[in-house]
């Protein structure tokens, strides 16, 4: 694996009692790069994600972004030095704003003090002017800036994920974690959802997906990593795991095969 590579996952190990979810689970993203993990549900994928952001403790291996080693430390740091998630299920403050959440997402890292917002001195003001800005840029640059004063809750379905990768976006992330982006997804709102990837790429952000929709990962991953019940069994490119026998095997339980032989 390349000394250089802006996330170095070596070995990440998790046991929870006497099970072991992931075992030995090793990959590498470079700057510019979208890279997905797929593999069965119960394969482990979710939880590396939370190794990755400090959920879960990491009981072997090393974690290193952008050269600094982040295995178990607090969620909060990891987010400060760059790293952002989006979950499986939505969890957008649905009763806010839209620019509320993207706010939230971008208090993450302030230069002002508790008194300067107790007494909303000149500083707090001139900072919290200067994020609602960026924030109605951000949303501009997502399409949303037209939703930007309604509730989120009042968003159809793919609007909320591209509001829950804005607000990611707003903590100052390099590298976005979605988890499961397209879930609950028709096929436009999937090519829609891919065509937005596409331009995160574009606009220079590194992106690490864990997808179940095969048509979704096939079309904007660079490279993909596959696990099977916590352990790493294929990587390479789209056209290569489409064709590995072994991933056919884990991931479609040999339906691949039975098509075949009929």
């Amino acid at each position: 694996m390349a000394d250089n590579a802006y996330l170095s996952v070596k070995g990440i190990t998790k046991r929870f009692g006497g099970i072991v979810a992931v075992e030995q689970v090793s990959f590498e993203i470079n700057k510019g790069e979208v890279v997905s993990i797929i593999g069965p549900n119960g394969a482990g994928k979710t939880t590396v994600f939370n190794m990755l952001t400090g959920v879960y403790q990491v009981d072997e291996g090393t974690i290193v972004f952008n050269g600094e080693e982040i295995q178990n430390k607090k969620p909060k740091h990891i987010v400060m030095a760059g790293m952002s998630r989006t979950f499986q299920n939505i969890r957008l403050f649905q009763d806010m704003r839209v620019i509320e959440n993207v706010l939230i997402g971008a208090h993450i890292k302030t230069s002002y003090s508790f008194l300067d917002s107790t007494f909303r001195t000149a500083r707090y003001r001139k900072e919290e002017d200067e994020k609602v800005l960026q924030a109605i840029e951000l949303l501009k640059s997502v399409g949303l800036e037209h939703r930007k004063d309604d509730y989120a809750s009042n968003l159809p379905y793919g609007d909320q994920r591209k509001l829950e990768i804005a607000r990611a976006i707003a903590t100052g992330a390099g590298l976005l974690l979605l988890d499961e982006p397209a879930a609950g997804m028709n096929p436009k709102e999937s090519e829609e959802l891919m065509l937005f990837i596409r331009s995160l790429k574009q606009k220079g952000y590194t992106v690490l997906l864990i997808e179940h929709d095969m048509s979704v990962v096939m079309n904007i991953s660079d490279r993909i990593y596959v696990i099977d019940h916590g352990k790493p069994i294929a990587h390479g490119l789209p056209v290569e795991i489409a064709n590995n026998e072994r991933v056919i095997e884990a991931y479609l339980g040999g339906v691949h095969k039975d098509a075949e032989d009929n």
